[in-house]
C-alpha cells in the first residue's frame, strides 16, 4: 500500500468554469439541503457540479457500503470531464473505503481532492501511495453551511485555481499564534486530524513522518485524550523523526462544562509542551487550521517552511500545475512526478 518513494503527483488548477465531481466516502447527508447548498455554492461561482452515483446513498452514519463509496472516489478521478474531486463532508467511514480504491487510477489521473477531518485517511493514502498533492479543506456541505466564511470559501477559490505559495493566514478574528519552540526548517508537510492519524497506526497505510513536518489538528478532545494520542504515537516512533510540528485549530479542546471532565486537568497547551517541546523542533500552534470558524484549505506533499520565531507556515512549492508553470512540472499533471524532497533544518532550538 505505502511507497515512500512515490513521485509526487500535482494536478492541474482548477480551471474557470470547470467540473468539481462530488462524492461522499464518509458520511451522508442528513437533510438533502447539506448538499444542494453546497452544490449551489460551487454554481454560484461560476463552475459545473458532477455528483457521484452513490451520493445520495444513506446507511445510517455511512453513505452506503465500503465498496460502492470507493468505486465513486475512483469514477470521479477517472473521469475525464472532473477537474477536480471534492468530498461532500467528513464524519465517519472513509478509512472502510482504502483497501477498495483503485489507486493505479488515481495516481495516472491527478487531480485535486479537497476534504478534512475524517477524509484524513484518504489524504494518508493518496499521498503515500500515489504520491498526490491533496488539500485539507472543509467539503462541499462545510462550504455550503450558513455559517462558512468569506474567508474559508475564499481561501479555497484561490488555493484551486493556483494560488497555492505564500504564508498560510492567520485567523482574521484572531491573528495570535502562539511559537511553542522556536526555530527553522524545510520540509514536506503531512498530517491532518489526529484522532484519524492515529487511527491509521497498524494498518498498511500507517502515516508516515520522518523527515517531515507534521500538522495536526482536533476537535472536542479534551487534554487527557490529547495526551494519549501524542502519548501512542510517542510509543510508536511517529514523533522522533519529525522536523516541526504545526498544531492547528484544536476546537473545543480544552476544558468546558459540556462533557464530565476529570475533577482536576492540565490545559491542552500544558499537553502540548509536555509532548512536544522534548522533540526540540519548531512547533507553531494557532493557525486556522481545524474545525473553527475560519479554515485555512491547506495543501498537504508540497514542501513548506515553518519558522516558528516568525509565527509563519510558508508554503514554498506549487501544489498545482498552473498554464504558466515551466514546462518540465507538466508531468505531473499527466501522471508523472517529482522524487520526493528532503526535509532542510535551516535553525532549531535543540
Amino acid at each position: 500500500m505505502t511507497r515512500r518513494d512515490a513521485p509526487l503527483r500535482r494536478a492541474r488548477a482548477l480551471p474557470p468554469g470547470g467540473t468539481v465531481g462530488v462524492c461522499a466516502p464518509a458520511s451522508p447527508w442528513e437533510n438533502r439541503s447539506d448538499l444542494l447548498r453546497g452544490v449551489e455554492w460551487w454554481q454560484r461561482n461560476g463552475y459545473t457540479v458532477k455528483l457521484a452515483d452513490g451520493v445520495d446513498a444513506r446507511d445510517a452514519y455511512v453513505a452506503g457500503d465500503p465498496v460502492s463509496r470507493a468505486r465513486d472516489l475512483s469514477a470521479l478521478f477517472a473521469d475525464p470531464e472532473v477537474d477536480a474531486v471534492h468530498c461532500l463532508q467528513g464524519g465517519f467511514g472513509s478509512a472502510q473505503t482504502v483497501p477498495y480504491l483503485d489507486l493505479d487510477v488515481v495516481a495516472a489521473n491527478p487531480k485535486p481532492f479537497v476534504g478534512y477531518s475524517d477524509i484524513t485517511a484518504l489524504h494518508v493514502v493518496l499521498r503515500q501511495a500515489c504520491g498526490l498533492v491533496t488539500f485539507y479543506a472543509p467539503g462541499v456541505a462545510g462550504m455550503g453551511d450558513k455559517d462558512a466564511t468569506e474567508f474559508t470559501r475564499s481561501r479555497l477559490l484561490r488555493v484551486l485555481a493556483g494560488e497555492t505559495v505564500g504564508d498560510v493566514p492567520h485567523d482574521p478574528d484572531d491573528p495570535y499564534v502562539r511559537p511553542i519552540q522556536g526555530g527553522r526548517v524545510t520540509a514536506p508537510l503531512v498530517g491532518g486530524c489526529l484522532t484519524l492519524l492515529l487511527a491509521t497506526l497498524g494498518t498498511p497505510w500507517q502515516f508516515e513522518t520522518d523527515g517531515c513536518l507534521l500538522f495536526f489538528e482536533d476537535v472536542d478532545a479534551p487534554p487527557w485524550y490529547v495526551d494519549g494520542m501524542l502519548t501512542q504515537l510517542g510509543h510508536a516512533g511517529l514523533l522522533s523523526g519529525v522536523v516541526g510540528v504545526v498544531v492547528g485549530e484544536m476546537a473545543k479542546c480544552d476544558w468546558h462544562e459540556g462533557r464530565p471532565e476529570w475533577p482536576r486537568t492540565k490545559s491542552l497547551e500544558d499537553v502540548l509542551e509536555q509532548h512536544l517541546l522534548p522533540l526540540g523542533v519548531p512547533v507553531l500552534y494557532g493557525l486556522p487550521l481545524g474545525h473553527g470558524k475560519h479554515l485555512a484549505t491547506l495543501p498537504l506533499g508540497v514542501v513548506a517552511t515553518l519558522d516558528a520565531d516568525a509565527r509563519r507556515l510558508t508554503l514554498d512549492q506549487p501544489a498545482l500545475v498552473t498554464d504558466d508553470a515551466r514546462d518540465d512540472t507538466h508531468e505531473d499533471a499527466r501522471g508523472g512526478g517529482t522524487a520526493p524532497p528532503r526535509a532542510r533544518q535551516e535553525e532549531s532550538a535543540r
